[in-house]
């Protein structure tokens, strides 16, 4: 190889780095605050064969995510959906939510998070707005499974209105 040709291929190797490494951590999804006051998509209970994902949970999305939903095509930028799940009990034959568990958040952004199909995946623990119990680290498996089981751009509900 030439000497100037393998130069700039050290030199263009180099920025590739250097750019990646000042790229940093993938900002985390921060807590989708009043997201109970918006759209209602389902509830559903999942039995012990869910393993964490026991109990009974509430899907929430917000305005751009019902657009998302309503269409044909992906869900836009801006999207943010809620998974919202609580430990249940037997209460004289009804089933009653008790203690919430956690809360997963996905949120569409196409730049911020292009690594996992361009949503962003965290989960905030029991009633905190700060403690995590998976981070963007984690992102790529949740990702893994919403891809291969999830339905349109890796969303696993569906909206009836």
């Amino acid at each position: 190889m030439k000497p100037h040709l393998l130069a700039g291929l050290a030199t263009l190797t180099a920025l590739i780095c250097l750019s990646q490494a000042a790229a940093g951590p993938v900002e985390e999804p921060a807590y989708p605050e009043g997201y109970r006051r918006w759209t209602h998509v389902l509830t559903g209970v999942s039995d012990a064969r869910f393993n964490r994902y026991e109990g009974l949970h509430n899907i929430y999305a917000n305005p751009k995510a019902i657009k998302g939903y309503k269409s044909s095509g992906a869900f836009p930028v801006g999207s943010v959906i809620v998974f919202d799940l609580f430990e249940v009990v037997d209460n004289g034959g009804a089933t009653v939510a008790t203690k919430r568990k956690f809360i997963d958040v996905m949120v569409k952004d196409s730049k911020r998070y292009a690594a996992t199909g361009g949503w962003g995946y965290t989960e905030f623990l029991g009633e905190s707005r700060t403690e995590r119990g998976f981070t963007q680290d984690k992102a790529p498996s949740c990702h893994g499974c919403h891809e291969a089981k999830g339905g349109r751009d890796a969303v696993f509900t569906s909206f009836k209105d």
